[in-house]
């Protein structure tokens, strides 16, 4: 027996009456996919942490440095001999008698040294800055050669007579250069070690300082003298005739950079007059009266 009932006929749909869409439904909507999303851009941070910025940078590098140097001068100022009997080494064995321990002795000291250069390169590109904001780059390699060409002759030539002048007056210790074992590495030594002293005192003592003392609205002058004084502080373990000339030094190189905007040229200014002096005394050192003895 079949069952004749027939279910209801189902009415054709019809299309939507036009009008504004209707409301979504509340509930869980579909998002972005997760993952690592990116912040708001900061901008510059309030000048109480620029000025611990700063700080920061000179403890871990040339400030503390200049601590050292004005400890060092007091206890040679406090000493029984004169300054001009005593002796301040800038090069010198970190393992007498042991040459290969020696070297890697030499090449991790100065390699760490530039410890606080990648610092500043660090802050730099937290802030949006390249190395090339300072002038660190090798856009204009030929003017760069030149103008450092021309301001270590300048710049060497009379800080070594300011040296011999200070030094027989009696207020500069003997300076010795330096005092590496007579073997084939200690000229490569000497040259990296002139590399690592213009990168580290330019980079941190004018590109960076300075550029930083800028935003904290100090006013040119005063952000050079500064600096310069800072610079002549970590060369008292030198002597007084030291501290004079490096700051000296100090001035001009502040002001040649806010003429130039550029740090290239005084780095290879510095590398240039140290390389001089550090194989000059290597060559010279016992051979000619006006140098003093070691």
């Amino acid at each position: 027996m079949t069952d004749d009932t027939q279910a209801p006929a189902v009415p054709p749909a019809t299309p939507p009456a036009p009008g504004p869409a209707p409301d979504p439904q509340p509930g869980p909507q579909p998002g972005p996919a997760p993952g690592p999303q990116l912040g708001p851009q900061l901008g510059p941070p309030p000048p109480w942490l620029q000025r611990w910025e700063i700080a920061a940078v000179l403890a871990v590098s040339l400030g503390a440095s200049a601590l050292y140097a004005l400890l060092s001068f007091i206890g040679s100022l406090t000493a029984k001999q004169s300054l001009s009997h005593q002796t301040a080494n800038l090069n010198g064995s970190l393992a007498p008698g042991r040459p290969l321990l020696d070297l890697f002795s030499q090449l991790l000291n100065l390699t760490l040294s530039l410890a606080p250069v990648f610092l500043v390169f660090y802050l730099l590109a937290r802030a949006g800055e390249r190395p090339s904001s300072i002038g660190v780059d090798a856009r204009e390699p030929g003017r760069d050669l030149a103008r450092g060409t021309v301001l270590a002759a300048v710049i060497g030539g009379a800080g070594l007579g300011l040296y011999l002048i200070a030094f027989h007056t009696g207020v500069e210790l003997n300076v010795v250069a330096e005092s590496l074992p007579d073997i084939w590495w200690r000229f490569p030594v000497l040259l990296l070690s002139a590399a690592q002293n213009a990168i580290s005192e330019e980079v941190i003592m004018i590109g960076y300082l300075l550029s930083r003392l800028d935003r904290l609205g100090v006013r040119p002058g005063r952000a050079i003298v500064l600096s310069a004084v800072i610079r002549g502080s970590y060369h008292l373990y030198q002597g007084a005739g030291a501290f004079l000339g490096n700051a000296v030094m100090g001035l001009i190189f502040g002001y040649l950079y806010r003429r130039w905007g550029r740090v290239m040229p005084l780095i290879i200014a510095h590398f240039l007059i140290d390389a001089v002096t550090f194989v000059g005394y290597a060559l010279l050192a016992g051979h000619v009266s006006w140098l003093p003895r070691p």
